[in-house]
């Protein structure tokens, strides 16, 4: 990508003397803590200054867009007017654009905000996941690197860099850092000094604010805007974790590598090595089938879609995750609480009552939800939601106990129904690959339309019957492969199914 010298030629405004600034952030990351800095800063540096601020409907939904709008005062002796200030950007008219996050660098480019000629686009790298990005049934993520290309071409100069993360590495909240980047753009007319003195007139979290700023400083000096990297993984630190390692480079293609290594990770912290023992095994029988040509992709599908269904969610789980000490380590990491401070946590959890007998013994957890009698009597116990506290000794012993009830997960019910469905899939996937291997890969790739949990979680379950019976039809046709591949798209377009019954219907 494209270097900037955010240095390189003067970027202060023209000669009109108005300068104009947009801040686009989401609710919570100090949007308008940003704004009043650099209002207070215009004014003490003689500008006339304004800011305002309209709101989008939700924290995440349509993010705030902070406008300022200054005039260098008026000269002793001059009989000027007092300046008359927009209230909101005007498309083309911009001249500085401040985003805390990659997509709302995207949506300033989209408004107009950003333009060749005038704009310098400050924007952090990182993503915040949208709503309609994090409820679609398939990857519904917006292109990062399309933004990025964007702002590159559309900006008369693009300061891009991942704030969220200097924010971490410096104890300061994003503003800082987003202050600390504008200066460092010398975008503005006004020197460092002004700069830090307007967050020591703040009086709120100095040191810290102070740190970022210096970070988001010299990050804006010295780097280009570039794509937010993926940082490989570790190497394993205990003698089986070696072990797997071993057994995944000396009997697995190397394009799987990674994506077996992780599933083996995942594995071991679910549940222990010999579920990840098992995981290789079946990863091997599908490898055997596999060949360089194909670019071993069916190898590295069922490396990814594999270690995902055997490590399903249930209350076990969930329970695990939610009083693990690095949890804790990273509520606290986000609040920065004070010594003298407390604080509480609260989980809102909603366990059905089949989920709680997929957990018991099979052949109590088959009582139970065979007896109408005993389902009448229970099922009320877990028709609302709960309030857990999970700071509070008695809700963190209970969900404690619960997680450690992962020694008996494989005696439980839902273990039975999740490694029988699996070894179906695996077994109709072996069966086609011998002949297809493209058919016997989309059959794997089906694995993606399993979902959530509770309800989602059963529709899902039937969505994929639904698949795994079209693909059994469909193997050893022509154009197999691209069939079930639409059916699986057709799954994904909605949970109740509706898609997958009309592209099925007009398949057979």
């Amino acid at each position: 990508m494209a270097t900037h010298n955010p240095l390189a030629a003067s970027s202060l405004p023209d000669e009109r003397g108005r300068i104009t600034i947009a801040i686009l952030a989401l609710g919570g990351e100090g949007g308008g803590v940003l704004a009043d800095w650099i209002v207070t800063m215009a004014e003490e540096q003689g500008y006339v200054a304004q800011g305002t601020s309209v709101p989008g409907v939700a924290q995440r939904t349509g993010s705030t867009i902070y406008y300022v709008e200054m005039v260098p005062r008026n000269a002793p002796g001059q009989n000027r007017p007092e300046p008359v200030l927009a209230q909101m950007p005007v498309p083309g008219d911009v001249d500085i654009v401040i985003a805390s996050e990659l997509m709302e660098a995207g949506r300033a480019i989209l408004r107009g905000f950003v333009s060749e000629d005038r704009t310098t686009l400050i924007g952090s790298t990182h993503r915040v996941y949208a709503i309609s990005e994090k409820s679609m049934l398939g990857d519904g993520r917006a292109a990062s690197q399309r933004i990025l290309d964007a702002a590159e071409r559309r900006a008369k100069r693009f300061i891009g860099f991942d704030m969220a993360q200097a924010a971490g590495e410096a104890g300061s909240v994003i503003s800082a850092i987003m202050l600390g980047a504008l200066a460092g753009s010398q975008a503005l007319p006004f020197p460092r000094e002004a700069f830090e003195a307007t967050i020591r007139r703040g009086g709120k979290a100095v040191p810290s604010n102070l740190a970022g700023f210096a970070l988001g400083e010299s990050q804006a000096q010295g780097l280009a805007a570039s794509a937010p990297e993926i940082q490989p993984a570790s190497g394993p630190t205990t003698a089986a974790g070696r072990a797997l390692h071993q057994r995944i480079t000396d009997r697995l293609p190397a394009p799987a590598h990674a994506m077996a290594l992780e599933g083996v990770r995942r594995l071991m912290d679910y549940q222990d090595r010999a579920l990840a023992e098992l995981y290789l095994d079946r990863l091997e029988t599908m490898a055997a089938l596999d060949d360089a040509e194909h670019g071993w992709t069916l190898t590295s599908e069922t490396a990814r879609h594999l270690a995902l269904w055997m490590a399903y969610e249930d209350i076990i789980r969930v329970a695990d995750l939610k009083v693990r000490a690095t949890r804790v380590a990273r509520v606290e990491q986000e609040i920065r609480p004070g010594s003298a401070d407390i604080y509480s946590v609260t989980e809102y959890m909603h366990p059905r009552l089949q989920e709680l007998c997929e957990i018991m013994p099979t052949a109590l957890g088959r009582r139970v939800l065979a007896s109408p009698g005993l389902q009448r009597r229970l099922s009320p116990l877990f028709r609302r939601g709960r309030l857990v506290e999970t700071t509070r000794l008695r809700w963190f012993v209970l969900l404690r106990a619960l997680a450690g009830m992962r020694r008996f997960r494989r005696s439980t019910l839902r273990w039975g129904h999740e490694q029988q469905r699996i070894a179906d899939w695996l077994a109709l996937a072996i069966e086609v690959a011998r002949t297809d291997l493209a058919a016997a890969t989309e059959i794997i790739r089906c694995q993606g339309v399993l979902k959530g949990y509770s309800d989602t979680w059963e529709r899902s379950c039937t969505n994929f019957a639904t698949l795994m019976e079209a693909a059994r039809s469909l193997a050893g046709k022509p154009g197999a492969a691209q069939r079930i591949a639409e059916l699986r798209e057709a799954a994904l377009a909605d949970e109740k199914g509706d898609a997958l019954a009309c592209a099925v219907k007009a398949v057979a």
